[in-house]
Formats: C-alpha cells, sequence, structure tokens
C-alpha cells in the first residue's frame, strides 16, 4: 500500500460561501463531494455520496411508501418536511434532529478538501424544505471541529475512503459493540461509507468508529506500518460512548439557539 500523509485542514469557510451568506443568497451550491441548498444565506439542505440521506438514517422508523407518498404530495412545492410532520408521519423534533444529523454528516464531506470548480445555482430548492436552517459560519465551524478531531484519533484521511481490512492483532482488540459492528462488516472490500449505509448510521461516526480501530490495530489502513502499539495508546480509547449521536445532535441544536 501507498504511504498516505497527513493534511491540514482547510480553511473555515471557502469564499464562495462567504460570500454567498453574506448576500442572503437562495440556490445550490455544487462542489466535488455534494451539494449545500441555501435558503436566504443560511443552509438548509446538505447531500453527498458520502454520507447516508435522510431516508437511510430514517430506516425503521418511516417506511419508503411514506417518503414515496411525502415526495408525491409535497415534493412538488418542496414542502417535503412540512408534510411528514404535519401528517402525523414524524414529531417536529424527532424530525429536526433527524434532518440536522443528516445535514452535517453530507455538510463535512461537502466542505471538505476538493480539486474540481465550485458552482452556484441561483434559486434552486431542495424538494424536503427548509427544517432547521444552519447559519453557513457555524456549519463550517463544526466541520472544522470534526476533522480536527478525527486528525487527533488517527491523522491519516486515507483511512476515510478505503475499504476497511480487518487486522490479526493477536487478542482480540477491546471494542465498543458499535465498533465490533464496523469490524463485522469489513471484508476488504467495503469503504467507511458503505459500511454506515448498511448499518444506517450517519458517515461521520463510522469515520470515527474505524479511525479509533486503526488506532487500536484492530483494522489496517493506507499507513500500516506506523500503527501505533497498544502502549501508546491513550487510556480513555476504549472506553468510549457506545451511542454519541444524539448527545452530538442535541448539542448542535443547543448551540444553534444559542446564535
Amino acid at each position: 500500500m501507498t504511504t498516505a500523509t497527513a493534511v491540514p485542514p482547510p480553511p473555515p469557510l471557502s469564499p464562495m460561501l462567504a460570500r454567498l451568506a453574506d448576500e442572503r443568497a437562495t440556490g445550490a451550491l455544487l462542489r466535488d463531494h455534494g451539494t449545500l441548498y441555501l435558503d436566504d444565506g443560511q443552509v438548509v439542505h446538505a447531500e453527498s455520496p458520502a454520507a447516508p440521506g435522510l431516508e437511510v438514517l430514517l430506516d425503521g422508523r418511516l417506511p419508503q411508501e411514506g417518503w414515496q407518498e411525502a415526495f408525491d404530495l409535497a415534493g412538488p412545492d418542496g414542502r417535503v418536511g412540512r408534510y411528514l410532520v404535519d401528517s402525523g408521519r414524524l414529531a417536529d423534533g424527532e424530525l429536526e434532529l433527524a434532518h440536522l444529523g443528516a445535514l452535517f454528516d453530507a455538510a463535512y464531506f461537502v466542505l471538505g478538501p476538493g480539486s474540481g470548480p465550485t458552482r452556484f445555482r441561483h434559486g434552486v430548492a431542495h424538494w424536503m424544505g427548509p427544517v432547521r436552517p444552519v447559519p453557513a459560519r457555524a456549519l463550517a465551524r463544526e466541520c472544522l471541529r470534526r476533522r480536527e478531531l478525527l486528525d487527533a484519533l488517527w491523522p491519516y484521511p486515507g483511512t476515510d475512503d478505503s475499504p476497511v481490512v480487518r487486522a490479526d492483532c493477536g487478542p482480540p482488540c477491546p471494542v465498543t459493540r458499535r465498533q465490533q459492528d464496523v469490524l463485522d462488516l469489513a471484508d476488504g472490500v467495503r469503504t467507511p461509507a458503505d459500511i454506515a449505509r448498511l448499518l444506517g448510521r450517519a458517515a461521520f461516526h463510522t469515520l470515527v468508529d474505524v479511525r479509533r480501530l486503526a488506532a487500536l490495530g484492530a483494522v489496517t489502513t493506507p499507513h500500516e506500518a506506523s500503527v501505533p502499539s497498544a502502549a501508546a495508546l491513550p487510556q480513555w480509547l476504549p472506553q468510549v460512548t457506545e451511542d454519541p449521536d444524539v448527545a452530538l445532535l442535541r448539542r448542535l441544536r443547543n448551540a444553534l439557539e444559542a446564535l
């Protein structure tokens, strides 16, 4: 395998996104790894091929026919989110938390490093409609915080889009239930994004699990020659929370309310 090189995080906010936020623009910002949808300068939706969509994160709570009904009846008007609440299929707070999770998850990849052109299509709206708008700068700060967290865990970004391969680390590595779920799907072909979709989890949280597993030596990575020894691992590493998603989303919502 080729050796990966740690890279510094990108600037907190791209110049184009900053300008669009200042101009209170409405439309779709297209980048290498996905799209941000803006309404009056705030981000109202995000999509990325690297992140499961809202329909995946809500799988089991909202069946496919519910999505199809909402899209058919409210999609043309860009009010799918409102319809799901008004029809009683989802509670308002439930939709808000799930949508915030999907938005921040996809935006992490959209605002990541890229080499292609950035384009903006004025006036384009997403069929979901506004649920909980997020200020562009708050979104960029959170994306930067997430990138710094991942680099603190295991500073080799090549891990994020490479197939996850289980390693023979001798005695069983101390892993959480969440991490074991990831290991069970590590077949040397699936990437973290593939595993996130199969588990119905946010892609970012799956990246956290994969990087922690890489630091433990439980999976091989593009930088496998420099896996730290178990003695060098932080003592808190095995004692990670079993399900950080809801607590993280509540923290994000509280931070937004304080703006």
